[in-house]
């Protein structure tokens, strides 16, 4: 394969993307092949980090719509998202490589506690870090948290895993004449609305000029084919 274009990213997964065809929970079979996938690229001699929404266990958003304060649904959702991180980092030892959760809540006795020092140290002994309950705040997304961490960890790029092979003009399952960008601007994503990432996680990708790659995620070694240049994607940035 070709030689990689960064050397260290952030990888975001949807918590979604975890659940498989059943919508809810947790999918073990799809959790070992991303974490093969993610082995298989840190081997290619990159520094990975994974951010993990918990949109497949508990969305804080729809249980604020029912009565319960925005920040304690955002809370309890960044709570889902630990669980999800802790999944992975043991599908990843599986597969051979070391990992560590590091979540923005301190909660010691499950896992250690996020700071920058502490992320670039596992980085650099060549652990994937796997990064949870989002920034620690409510009202923020897991996207932004996913930029503010490649910001915080001097990372290259972000790769965005959906489940299409890059940003569209329109959804690409409901309109047959949605075409693919190969490459768009933070400020044209923000202008034109495209919900593949929200606005502040744009904005603040543009601020540090950090390229967003949108790709799919739902075939064995597509992380890998991305940071390679083999793979379909769009860039954002």
């Amino acid at each position: 394969m070709s030689d990689p274009v960064y050397r260290r990213v952030i990888v975001k997964l949807s918590g979604e993307a975890l659940a498989g065809a059943a919508g809810f929970g947790i999918d073990q079979g799809i959790v070992e092949r991303l974490a093969a996938d993610l082995v298989a690229t840190l081997k290619l001699g990159i520094e990975l980090g994974v951010v993990i929404g918990g949109g497949n266990i508990f969305r804080g958003v729809e249980v604020s719509a029912r009565g319960v304060p925005r920040p304690v649904g955002d809370t309890m959702g960044m709570l889902a998202t630990v669980m999800n991180c802790l999944v992975l980092e043991a599908a990843i030892e599986r597969a051979g490589a070391e990992a560590r959760t590091l979540s923005a809540l301190a909660m010691p006795s499950v896992c250690e506690t996020y700071n920058r020092k502490r992320a670039l140290k596992n980085l650099g002994k060549g652990r994937i870090v796997v990064l949870g309950a989002g920034t620690g705040n409510p009202f923020f997304t897991t996207d932004t948290t996913a930029v503010l961490r490649a910001a915080e960890l001097e990372c290259q790029a972000v790769l965005k895993a959906t489940n299409v092979d890059g940003v569209y003009t329109a959804d690409p399952k409901k309109d047959p004449k949605a075409t693919r960008y190969d490459r768009l601007s933070h400020q044209e994503a923000i202008e034109k609305d495209l919900r593949v990432m929200d606005g502040a996680a744009f904005a603040l990708a543009r601020e540090n000029r950090l390229p967003i790659i949108v790709f799919s995620a739902a075939e064995p070694g597509a992380i890998e084919a991305v940071l390679t240049g083999k793979g379909r994607s769009t860039i954002v940035g």
